[in-house]
Formats: C-alpha cells, structure tokens, sequence
C-alpha cells in the first residue's frame, strides 16, 4: 500500500512540474507591491486592492498577504487603482493604461484620525488565506454559530469534524492538537470536548488548519493543528459590540467585545456569559454470550439533564514601544458551574426473556471548574522589511472539581439497593518560553530558528465511597480497589531551525526540530514513581508551486508525535458506570507518524477548488482493548475493563477537496469532502488466559458538508448547513452514519448597526451515534448517544462604532467565490 501511494505522489509532483511551465496569456500582465502601516511599518494582512477597469466598469482586485504582499493576475487594460484597509486613508492611483506587468512598490498607509467619531466598517465575509505550511480560516458572518461556542466554531471548518459527543478531528483523525494563539493552553483544557464549550464563538477571530506544520510548530498530534486565534481588534478609537442570546431548551447568554486604541496604546476585552439546559439522552442492549453469565440481556435508557453556567474574559493591551517592537499582556478567565441531574432506567433479563430486576439510577452530579491564563509577548520588527524577533511567556492554571451523589432504587420493591459518592479533582499548572526570530536575506530568502520550553503538571484524584449494609443503614465505605490519585510532570524542550526560499514560481521551506520530552509518573496511592526521558528529530519540508495567479500546487512532507499523558498512564481503573472501568499504561509509548499532503487549488470565475491527497503512517499505535475481568457487580452484570496498549502500525489515506461556487451574486454554496481508507495491523495475547486476538482491520469511511448562503430581499440572510458522517468500524466496534442540518436566518436592522439572528440547530433531531460493538464469545452490545437535542437560538447583536462592510468586500475580487486566498 505504502509503495502505491509513494508511486502515485510522485506521478502528481511530476504532472506538477510540467504544469508549472505554463505561461501567462500574451494578454495578462500581473500587478504586485507590498502594503504597510505608515507609523509601524509592520504589513497590513487582508490590506484590499481594487482596480476599476476604465472601460467595462468591472471591479476586481486581491488581497495581501501576511507579509502585506499582494499579486494579481488582470487583463491588459486601462485602470484605475487603490489600496485599502480599515480604519486607514485610501491611496488612489490615477487612471493608467497597463500593457506590461506593473509593480507598485511599498505603499503607506496612514490611519484615518478623522474616522474617530465615524462608523467603521467591518468585513463580513468569511475567507480562507493558503499559505505555504497552513490554510487560514476568518470567521466571518457565519449566522450558525451565532450563540454558540468554540465547537461550533470548529464544526464549520473544512477538514474538520466535531462528532457527537464533541470529540474533534481532522481528516478523520481524532489525534489533533488544538492550540490557543498558537501555544498549548489551559482553555483548551485536560477534556478538550468540555473545554472548547466554555470559549463563546464571538471571541473567535479565525481558525488556522494546519496539516502540514513547519518545524515552528510544535510536533505533537499526528494529524495536524488547529490553532484558534481569539479576538484582539486593533481598530483606531473606541469600537465594539454588544450580543445578547435566548434559546429553547432555556438558554440566556451575552456578549461583549471592543477595543480603544491610540498612537501608543490598544486595549481589548472579550466577555461573555452562558446560561444553559442542554438535554441528552443514551440507549444501551447489551447481550452477554456467556452461560455463566446471571443477567443474559441488560437494557438501559438514559436521559441527562444538564444545567451548565460559564463565564469567559479576555482582557488585554499592547503598548507600541516604537514604530517598529511592542509589548502585548493578556488576561484570560474562564470558569465554570455545572448541575446536572442524570437518570438511568436499567432492566436486566435472564436467557428465557424473563426480568430479574428493574431498576432507576439517578446520579446528582456538581462540577466547578476555572481556568487562568497570563501571556506577555514581546514583538520587534526590526527595519520593518521582514526581520523579526518574537519572546512569547505563558503561565496558566486549571482546576476541575466535581462532586457525584449517585442513588440506584429496584423499582419492583421498591427498596433503595445502591448508594455511592464520587468525587474527582483534577488539577493543571503549565508554563511556556517560546523565542522565534525570523531573518531574511534579500526578498525571496529567509532563515528562521527559535526555542520552546513547555512545563506541565497534571494531578488527578478520584475517590469512590458506597453503602454495602442497606439493612441497618450503614455508612458509606470507601472503595481501595479504585481510589487513588495520580500525578504526572512532563518537561518539552525544543529548538528548531529553518530555511524558506522562493525561486521564481516555486517556494521551499525546510525546517529540522528537535525534542527532548522528560516525564515523571508518582501514583501516590501505592508510593510508586516513574521516570522517563526520549529524544526526538522531525524534519519538515514544504514545496509550493504556482503556476499562474489562482492556481498552485503544494507538497509537504512532516513528522510528528502522539505522547501519552494523564488517564492513558494511570493505571488505577476509573469507572463511567457500576460495569465499566478504564485503566491506563505506564509503559506507554508515543507514537510517531510520518506524512505526506500533496495540496492543489484552482480558481476559475465563480467557481474554486481546493484538493489534497495525504498519506500517514504510524508505528506502535495505540488501540484500547475491552476485555472481561472475571468480577460482576452486585447486579449481577459482568465488569469489563478498556485499556490502552502499543500494538498496530496504521496505514491512512485519503483525498480531500473543497468546492466554493457562487452561481449568482445572492447564493453561495461551500462544500467539503473527504474519503479516506485505515489499515491497521496488531495482535494482542491476553496475559491471563494466554490466548492471542487478532485486530487487524480496514475501514473506508467520508463525511461531506455543504453549507448554503442565500441573501434575501430586504438586507436578510438565509443560511443552510447539512452534513453526514459516513458509517466506520475499527477492531470491535461499527458506527453507523450520522447525519445533521442546521438552519439560520439574519436581518439587519437599525442602518446596519444591529442584526437579528435566528437558528434551528439539527433540524431532523437526526445528529445520534449508533455504535455497535462485538467482544467475541463475551457480549454484543448496541448503542446510541445524542449529546445534545435540538435547539432554538436567537440572537441580537449591536455594534457601535461598526458597521457590516457590504460594499468594497462584496466586489468581485477573486472572481466571485465566498473564499478568498
């Protein structure tokens, strides 16, 4: 397999190369320059070029890049020019007749003093910059995370996926590392699922998907990174806006963000508040094979009942040293109070069919949780002209305490026969020392070398106390078989270096990045410590190609690594109900995964795709086994024990492409897709019973999204998301396929000042996890899991000092899709 697809990457990257010998029509010039800020001199990113043909009238234009460069294929014609950005002065150019390819220079532009006391306009659109070594997403008017949180955010990204019970993925791979303003933080937390709840999605700026990372990146997630930059406007003067948010099942929350800047100062703030009920509900028919076994068939149905209250703030400012360096504080708060009330209707048959028992568990479970972040970057641009040094310090804690009182009641005597008491805390401090500095040679070669320094400190603790005398009402017994606690210290650091060339229509960027990991592992509870150190080298090369303004080809090759950490290395089991408990690996390794991606995008009128072709491969990969320990509850039911063990090497392919069509001005449709194949090959020898299972496995599985936008009469928007998640299956377990749609409406109101949002979050209630899972001569299990029922959402934002930007972003810039590169 691996040498088919070696053979097939290298048929394209030759294909690649013939193409890129393709010339411009003898009736195309290209236009290019650079654009600055005339006080910092630092690029403007996004900056706007808009040429008004003469002639035809016709509008079109680009964008900048990071760098503020910007390269715009046009006809031979007669023009006239500008260069804009907000809150600054246009720079005009006279009416010119082009004939030869044009080259603008470095343009300054100063901030607009008099746009003060003025409305400043705000972009809408959504785009997507892709670069060398990631793609940029810009959340832009997305009407169906209005209200919603960071998963939401995520779950409207192509490449990304975000399943039901909040688990995220790229590309089908759950194994993805999810940075905070390109750094590990305690937002993201140690349940990345409930923590990404927490973060509203108006405190989102963009998304930056990164499947091929350069050495500057961290190596950790062997599917790439997601790196979620938050909101931190630098608009001139006093701007911001106010969003308040109402929903069915009960949901109350609000939102503020603004920012002040002056010559020498910008402060910005990001707040919000939820106030929500969020209703699920589980299914269970679990079929033990055994004879032996007391309760043949146990059938559970379960509702949660979750009652959930965040607040989220940001608070930050960066002063301008100079023209050229600053310094940039943040503060960022989040905590959390849930109560919830979650029910469990348990019946349990014999093998004739026959009910043994009935019972109702009801769990009362409070959980507090808070989260500290404090940053302090320091930035100097040198001379302006692409040298850079960048110190970046962090220091962040989390703490997760939550308290269960579970009650379990046999409904035909209607006696109380369970009573128990879980308390788990959780607790994380961690500190970083990043140091990137950036040197260019002339325009087209740059070196790049820095250093990064991560400390963590995870401790976790779980206790479990239950009545075992019901008879005289005993007291509640502490269980040593499961309580303990846990801590685990991890030590990263890491030096990277790297080397970016552009020669003509092709780019390179070739890094080597070395980390040194030391852990240390102290189970508390038996006074057992352990130690472990590992090096590691993962070279990074990145090829692009462009063969004509629209159309580029990339190539990346990277290595990357998945550590083991918390509850993978515990070995004290951990129990989700009376018959389930997970114990973790001491002796678990990282796994290590090679990849390649192989990108290309084309760009015609109203039409733009983007394709990526990417093959994996990952040794001493990690499977969790479910196995049968031998004990059974005081019900009756037999235990089963999942654990995590180094026993395959995986194989994952696949193609990916993103279609944006605008087949009229008013309807936008954006749609992503991704086919990939899984082979894994292991076998795993039970040390009890001596007997050796198979779990080799091939699965095929895709997911496709198409998300509409249609702009009505009357300044309103209609928003249509659809998705479905293609059935899959591993060793053990089948998923069916999942299927959802969402529904949003936006009106403008007030002279665009203020817009009234209203959505239907899974339209069909279709958004259900059905798993089926077979444990050989032990059990049959079938299961379904909604996390969250549908909801109703409406939303009212107003913006003071803002406006939505309908007019210049509208122009046909790229031809007329809603991306934008």
């Amino acid at each position: 397999m691996t040498k088919k697809i070696t053979t097939l990457l290298l048929c394209l990257f030759s294909a690649s190369i013939v193409f890129s010998q393709q010339l411009l029509s003898e009736n195309e010039v290209i236009i290019t320059g650079k654009i600055i800020d005339a006080r910092s001199r630092q690029p403007l990113e996004y900056a706007t070029i808009v040429l008004r043909n003469s002639e035809t009238q016709k509008i079109s234009g680009g964008i900048t890049d990071e760098k503020g460069m910007f390269n715009i294929k046009t006809p031979k014609g007669t023009y006239e020019i500008s260069a804009e950005y907000i809150s600054f002065k246009s720079k005009k150019y006279p009416k010119q007749t082009i004939t030869e390819n044009l080259d603008l220079g470095t343009i300054q532009l100063a901030e607009d003093t008099a746009s003060l006391n003025e409305i400043v306009i705000i972009a809408e659109k959504t785009t997507v910059d892709i670069r060398l070594d990631k793609k940029v997403f810009n959340i832009g008017k997305d009407l169906s995370i209005r209200g919603g949180n960071a998963s939401d955010v995520l779950g409207n990204v192509p490449s990304v996926q975000v399943d039901v019970e909040g688990t995220v993925s790229l590309r089908g791979n759950e194994n993805v590392t999810i940075l905070i303003d390109g750094r590990p933080s305690a937002l993201v937390g140690m349940n990345g699922a409930d923590a990404l709840r927490q973060i509203p999605a108006e405190a989102i700026e963009k998304i930056e998907v990164i499947t091929s990372p350069s050495a500057r990146y961290d190596a950790e997630g062997t599917a790439g990174i997601l790196n979620i930059i938050l909101r931190k406007n630098k608009l001139v003067g006093f701007n911001g806006s106010v969003q308040l948010d109402l929903g069915i099942p009960e949901r109350l929350g609000t939102a503020f963000n603004a920012n002040w800047r002056t010559e020498k100062w910008n402060l910005f703030t990001n707040t919000g508040f939820r106030y929500n009920e969020t209703p699920g509900n589980a299914f269970s028919d679990v079929k033990y094979l055994q004879s032996s076994a007391n309760n043949a068939r146990v059938v559970e149905q379960r509702n949660f009942g979750r009652l959930g209250r965040s607040l989220f703030t940001s608070f930050g400012a960066e002063y301008y040293l100079n023209k050229n360096s600053s310094i940039i504080g943040n503060i960022v708060f989040n905590s959390g109070n849930d109560d919830d009330v979650n029910t469990n209707n348990i019946e349990r048959f014999n093998s004739n069919g026959e009910l043994n028992e009935a019972t109702f568990r009801t769990e009362n479970e409070s959980e507090e949780e808070q989260r500290i972040q404090y940053t302090i970057d320091y930035v100097n641009n040198f001379d302006g002209n692409g040298k850079k040094l960048s110190i970046n310090t962090q220091y962040s804690t989390e703490v997760e305490d939550a308290l269960n009182n579970i009650t379990e009641v046999d409904t035909q005597a209607n006696l109380l026969n369970d009573l128990e008491q879980v308390i788990e805390d959780q607790d994380e401090t961690s500190a970083l020392l990043q140091i990137d500095y950036v040197h260019p040679v002339g325009e087209n070669i740059q070196y790049e070398a820095g250093y990064r320094g991560n400390y963590r400190d995870i401790f976790n603790s779980f206790f479990l106390a239950e009545r075992q005398d019901f008879v005289n009402n005993g007291p509640l017994v502490p269980d040593t078989n499961l309580n303990n606690s846990f801590n685990y210290k991890e030590y990263v650091n890491a030096a990277y270096f790297q080397y970016g060339q552009k020669f003509n229509k092709i780019s390179l960027l070739a890094g080597l990045r070395y980390e040194y990991t030391s852990i240390e592992i102290v189970q508390q509870t038996i006074t057992t410590k352990d130690e472990r150190a590992y090096g590691n080298l993962f070279p990074t090369v990145n090829l692009g190609f462009e063969f004509r303004d629209g159309e580029n080809v990339t190539l990346g090759y990277n290595r990357r690594i998945r550590r083991p950490r918390g509850r993978s290395l515990n070995p004290f089991p951990s129990r989700s109900s009376e018959s389930n408990t997970y114990s973790g690996n001491v002796a678990l390794n990282p796994v290590i995964t090679d990849a390649i991606d192989l990108g290309y995008l084309k760009r015609w009128d109203k039409f733009t795709l983007s394709t990526s072709l990417y093959f994996n491969i990952s040794n001493d990969n990690w499977e969790r086994i479910q196995e049968d320990t031998g004990e059974i509850t005081d019900n009756g039911d037999p235990i089963t024990n999942r654990f995590p063990i180094n026993l395959s090497t995986e194989e994952r392919y696949g193609l990916e492409f993103t279609l944006n069509y605008r087949p009229f001005k008013v309807w936008n449709i954006n749609s992503d897709f991704n086919l990939f194949n899984v082979t894994s090959k292991g076998d795993y020898t039970n040390p009890t019973t001596n007997t050796t299972q198979n779990f080799d496995f091939e699965n095929t599985a895709f997911f496709i999204r198409i998300n509409q936008k249609i702009t009505l009469p009357g300044k309103t928007d209609l928003q249509i998301n659809t998705n479905y998640r293609g059935p899959s299956q591993n060793a053990q377990t089948d998923s069916q396929g999942v299927f959802s749609m969402n529904i949003a409406a936006s009106k403008d109101l007030f002279n665009e000042r203020a817009s009234l949002s209203l959505n239907f979050s899974d339209v069909f209630n279709s958004s259900i996890s059905r798993r089926t899972t077979n444990l050989a001569g032990f059990l049959e299990q079938y299961s379904e899991f909604q996390w969250r029922e549908p909801q109703v959402r409406i939303s009212f934002v107003y913006r003071f000092n803002q406006q939505k930007k309908r007019d210049r972003q509208e122009r046909d810039t790229t031809g007329g899709d809603d991306y934008e590169g």
